[in-house]
């Protein structure tokens, strides 16, 4: 099993923490996405849309991190990522799917570096751009997360699962985008349980052997 991942990616991200939630063994092939290497015709054989992650999986490729992870979930299914029942299914890809769907894809490297050079917008406006998406995506989350008090300790249920995969990255990205995470204390308290999760710790940017190399 190989994962085609950048460290700062969120959806590789994801898909780390996935498999180490899982206990997979995983090779990891750098695709560098600060020199543009994944719009390149060698990765493009791998991932036609040449975007990060790609997993492949007995000789199988998979790309698309929700999808990788449903994947994963189907053909790896202990520990469960998602609860039993389909109207808590539902909920929990609710939250995956407001940061997945509707945050992460606005606020991408793609979309900022071409508000940048298509639009000639100011470090300011992107940054601001960036903390709206955030706010409104988190907003919502947060309120779905404080109406149900018996959620437990994560996002849903005593262990992690497919919400919490989608919310400790994009966490990550809002701290790096000097984001106001004051009004979501569910949100951080979450955060600050995942990563006391080894598997979350590991997924980590920081903890990339690519990390120190790449600005």
């Amino acid at each position: 099993m190989n994962l085609y991942s950048y460290f700062r990616s969120s959806a590789a991200f994801r898909v780390r923490i996935a498999l180490n939630l899982k206990g997979l063994a995983y090779g990891t092939k750098l695709v560098n996405l600060s020199t543009g290497e994944h719009l390149l015709g060698q990765y493009k054989t791998v991932n036609p849309q040449g975007r990060i992650p790609t997993l492949v999986d007995k000789e199988k490729v998979y790309i698309q991190s929700i999808s990788i992870i449903e994947y994963l979930e189907e053909a790896y299914p202990k520990p469960p990522l998602l609860p039993t029942s389909i109207e808590e299914r539902a909920w929990v890809r609710a939250i995956g799917n407001i940061i997945a769907c509707d945050i992460h894809p606005l606020n991408n490297l793609a979309v900022l570096n071409y508000l940048t050079n298509e639009f000639s917008i100011s470090e300011v406006q992107k940054v601001h751009w960036y903390q709206h998406w955030v706010s409104q995506g988190f907003e919502a989350v947060e309120k779905m997360l404080s109406e149900t008090a018996s959620r437990g300790k994560f996002c849903f249920g005593e262990e992690p699962g497919l919400a919490d995969i989608c919310l400790v990255p994009q966490v990550f990205n809002a701290k790096r985008f000097d984001c106001d995470l004051e009004p979501y204390p569910e949100i951080e308290k979450i955060f600050k349980r995942c990563m006391e999760v080894e598997a979350f710790a590991k997924a980590q940017p920081s903890n990339q052997p690519e990390a120190d190399s790449i600005i």
